[in-house]
């Protein structure tokens, strides 16, 4: 037998006689009464003990099935048993109390159809053939012979924690130890929930920073060195009184490696080492190229995060050549005849040029602060290398990037 509760306190209600229950809506919890008859009696008692928990503030109804329970509890008030003629005990209730689309609806009254008896004496297979599968559903619904197991409720996890603090701690150290616990105990329960964390938010008093993590990650050790590498690099500027931690939970990244493909470097180790390279050079110059919509030279900044997907109808020519920048661009001198450039010097660059082509005269942004005016080549040297030189209007020469 199922018990449904139709009440405002639902859900506190189900839950205190039985830990798995089904919340069907905000005022409508639903559980399997089987084994409360060996500690409450007949499936009358058991209901009369629910309705006692509820202080009579609800509709308290038993059925052999889910759904047959759940229509009774918002039907009929008090306590409700149905036995095995629980269609017979539903076939007075409007049609209307099944979840039907307005257009059914409609249909079904054109037909005659007004209670839950009527669209129950329709022969199931005439159903079928004239409204779909959906209408078998219904019918069974109205007859109350619907079998199917429990939608279980699972409550929203929160993966956070928080330690208040004797007395203010400033030293780093022993503020990561806190902050090692805490992730060794969600971590542990992210795993035992199937997850992982795309996000890690560590919270020192009212100082706060978040790791967005590139893919979603569940190793405690990898997760606490990149909170050390991220605290190293923007230090609070305040002891701190209390330390909190939340992840942010995702499914976690499934891989299905090829047997001759070379594995590679594990997300993690990967972040860990890139945490470290923007410690060294700054988190500005660490990054994924992202295309900017623009005329600008070098047309591209670096996004920490891979840039969403640009649909194109081109393809890449084979053997087209990659364009490596220099940033800064490289200053160079150029030797120029017959307003052509004929031999090149820069650091760690000098030789004769043997092709040129240009110039490309671009300019833009004459309306902003930073506007640019400059002419381009593209040029071959003689030990074969391949350079774009550019050449600003008030004479300067440099460098910009070569070709691979």
């Amino acid at each position: 037998m199922f018990c449904c509760i139709q009440s405002t306190d639902a859900e506190r209600i189900a839950a205190l006689f039985s830990p798995a229950f089904e919340l069907a809506s905000a005022d409508t919890a639903l559980f399997d009464a089987a084994a409360l008859g060996r500690l409450m009696g007949a499936p009358d008692e058991v209901g009369r003990q629910v309705y006692a928990a509820a202080l009579g503030a609800a509709n308290v109804a038993m059925a052999a099935n889910p759904d047959a329970a759940i229509l009774a509890a918002r039907n009929f008030p008090g306590v409700t048993i149905l036995n095995d003629d629980a269609g017979t005990a539903l076939a007075d209730l409007p049609v209307d109390t099944l979840p039907l689309p307005t257009e059914l609806l409609d249909l079904l009254d054109l037909w005659g159809v007004r209670t839950l008896g009527a669209l129950a004496s329709l022969p199931e297979e005439g159903v079928a053939e004239r409204l779909g599968e959906q209408a078998i559903t219904l019918h069974r619904l109205a007859r109350a012979t619907l079998a199917r197991p429990l939608r279980l409720h699972q409550p929203d996890t929160v993966y956070e924690d928080r330690i208040e603090l004797d007395h203010p701690v400033e030293l780093l150290e022993p503020l990561l130890f806190l902050i090692a616990r805490i992730l060794n105990e969600q971590c542990a329960q992210l795993v035992s929930h199937g997850l992982a964390a795309s996000e890690v938010a560590v919270s020192l008093s009212d100082y706060r920073r978040s790791i967005h993590l590139p893919v979603p990650m569940r190793d405690p050790k990898a997760l606490l060195k990149l909170v050390q590498m991220e605290l190293e690099a923007h230090p609070p500027d305040a002891p701190a009184t209390a330390v909190a931690v939340s992840l942010t939970p995702v499914p976690p990244r499934r891989v299905q490696n090829g047997l001759f493909i070379p594995e590679a470097p594990e997300p993690a180790k990967l972040e860990l080492t890139l945490g470290r390279i923007r410690g060294l050079v700054g988190e500005e110059n660490v990054g994924i190229p992202e295309l900017l919509d623009t005329h600008r030279p070098a047309p591209f900044r670096l996004s920490p995060r891979t840039p969403p997907q640009q649909s194109t109808h081109e393809t890449s020519a084979p053997g087209q050549l990659a364009f490596r920048w220099f940033r800064p661009a490289l200053a160079a001198n150029v030797e120029v005849r017959e307003n052509r450039p004929v031999r090149l010097t820069a650091a760690g660059i000098y030789g004769k040029i043997l092709e040129a082509s240009g110039p490309w005269r671009t300019s833009g942004d004459w309306w902003t602060s930073d506007p640019w005016d400059r002419d381009e080549w593209d040029v071959a040297l003689n030990n074969g290398a391949l350079y774009r030189l550019f050449q600003h209007r008030e004479g300067s020469w440099h460098v910009e990037g070569a070709y691979d």
